[in-house]
């Protein structure tokens, strides 16, 4: 009886090329919160343009409307805002529970005093 030794020569996973960049400029972000990181959960950033990479993360720079100034991160400190149906106009009460249409208005009923 042979026992064949059914070996695979597995490539390795492929490089992760530092160029590339998952986000593009006008691209809406929010910081990752981790260690060391302070991240405001309700800080949204835009991608203001894209700068090389740093090791093997691509950095941007970003900015949020309520600072005057940009910051500089790395890819892996960033996550997409997602987009959901509720607009900057949006109250936090109907982007947390969803913009619901406001109830129709009933007439008033006037009671009137009962006679004894």
């Amino acid at each position: 009886m042979t026992a064949t030794n059914d070996l695979r020569v597995q490539s390795p996973p492929p490089a992760r090329d530092p160029s590339l960049h998952l986000f593009a400029v006008g691209d809406m972000v929010r910081l990752k919160g981790g260690f060391g990181i302070s991240a405001d959960a309700g800080s949204v950033y835009r991608i203001t343009g894209t700068l090389p990479a740093r090791g093997d993360s691509p950095q941007y720079r970003i900015r949020s409307d309520d600072e005057r100034h940009e910051r500089v991160a790395t890819q892996d400190t960033l996550e997409p805002v997602r987009k959901t149906g509720g607009g900057a106009g949006h109250t936090l009460l109907e982007k947390t529970f969803g913009a619901s249409p406001a109830p129709a208005a009933r007439p008033l009923r006037v009671r009137k005093p009962s006679a004894k």
